[in-house]
């Protein structure tokens, strides 16, 4: 094997391993975050100001990403999204993650007809595509975030519930399960106390994936309409405000969607990271 070779293997292993994945994904979240967090200082115009002097401008030193369609700085409207797409992922992964880990934890560790029942809903629910029903709730409930969080708690859960349930059936025979059984534990305390913390780490590491997902699906209900609604700033919006200006003025897509695939490879990069250390 050559030098560069050794260098490029050894490279690509610093790469992958852990610490480095996990510490780069933290990073590029914690970015994002503080972007969210402190939108009003970082941006340099208000997001929804509308200026028709400058309109489909060019990035310049003024407007670094350029403005859009109405005369609106993209930096700004860009900064400003990440609170939206930030708060997505947020809502989008943390109910289904409770329903999902109390129907797992319950009908793992009982089992009986509750466990049936379980296993029968997820079966017709993964015999479709995820983004498919979502998609048919939203448009039966109607657009917006709040009818878009309530699609994803309806279909998600239900993989947190069968990741939760093959780690309960496992951990639920263990010795020390069978111990506290032993000394008299009742099932809840068992449950809560020994069970449950063992088996959230694939659920954990799940949960970062699903983030991705999240993300995704919302931009691609913000670019059909279906999602945040205007004037609202949304990476997934503003990417559909700008697809009939995508030849004249690219930057107004460009930078959103770059903005949507980086937060997203900081999600990746995070759940890559957890599941080498928690393996």
């Amino acid at each position: 094997m050559s030098v560069l070779a050794q260098h490029g293997l050894s490279a690509r292993r610093a790469v992958s391993s852990w610490p480095g994945t996990l510490v780069l994904g933290l990073l590029i979240i914690g970015g994002w975050l503080l972007l969210a967090i402190f939108a009003p200082l970082a941006a340099p115009f208000d997001p929804n100001a509308v200026d028709i002097l400058h309109i489909l401008e060019a990035p310049s030193l003024t407007h670094w990403f350029g403005t859009d369609q109405a005369g609106r700085d993209v930096l700004s409207r860009t900064i400003f999204a990440a609170r939206v797409d930030l708060f997505m992922c947020v809502m989008g992964v943390v109910p289904p993650l409770l329903i999902g880990v109390t129907v797992g934890l319950v009908s793992g560790y009982l089992g009986g007809v509750a466990d049936a029942v379980l296993m029968r809903i997820y079966d017709v629910t993964v015999a479709f595509p995820f983004f498919v029903l979502v998609l048919a709730i939203v448009g039966v409930l109607g657009p917006g975030l709040g009818n878009f969080f309530i699609a994803l708690a309806l279909v998600g859960w239900v993989t947190y519930a069968r990741l939760m349930r093959a780690e309960v059936l496992v951990i639920k025979t263990s010795e020390y399960a069978l111990a506290a059984r032993s000394l008299g534990f009742g099932p809840l305390t068992i449950m809560l106390r020994h069970v449950l913390p063992n088996a959230l780490s694939p659920v954990l590491v799940y949960a970062m994936t699903d983030a991705v997902l999240v993300i995704l699906a919302g931009a691609s209900l913000g670019f059909l309409g279906m999602g945040a609604q205007p004037p609202l700033a949304e990476w997934g919006v503003m990417i559909a405000d700008g697809q009939s200006y995508v030849v004249r003025a690219w930057w107004i897509c460009f930078f959103p969607g770059l903005a949507a695939v980086t937060l997203g490879m900081g999600l990746a990069l995070t759940g890559d990271g957890l599941a080498r250390l928690l393996r």
